[in-house]
């Protein structure tokens, strides 16, 4: 179940990330509720993840899971477009996911 929690706080993170942007300084009230609502459920949803899986490993995670979610969904909808740097370091980052996931006996599945 901690999973699915985990997937709910990256989802919620991401649509809370781009009502921040669309919520222009939060002078936008609809984004700006988005955005609250959003970070709410993600951090509520987190703080369930942390109850079984060590919060070093599930804030890697839904870190490294929301940059490249965020940068995705930012070039699709505010033409926002990462350059190769950019590319480089969130390769790295979903690197360092995977070898936490796939090798690390701190995750337990």
């Amino acid at each position: 179940m901690a999973w699915l929690y985990l997937a709910v706080a990256i989802i919620s993170e991401v649509i809370g990330t781009l009502a921040l942007k669309a919520s222009d300084g939060f002078s936008e009230s609809g984004p700006s509720t988005i955005c609250i609502v959003g970070y709410a459920i993600a951090f509520y949803a987190l703080s369930l993840v942390v109850k079984t899986i060590p919060l070093g490993i599930a804030y890697a995670i839904w870190a490294g899971a929301g940059i490249v979610l965020i940068t995705a969904a930012g070039a699709l909808w505010y033409k926002q477009l990462p350059d190769a740097p950019a590319l480089i370091g969130m390769a790295l980052i979903v690197a360092g996911v995977v070898i936490i996931n796939v090798f690390s006996s701190s995750v337990s599945h």
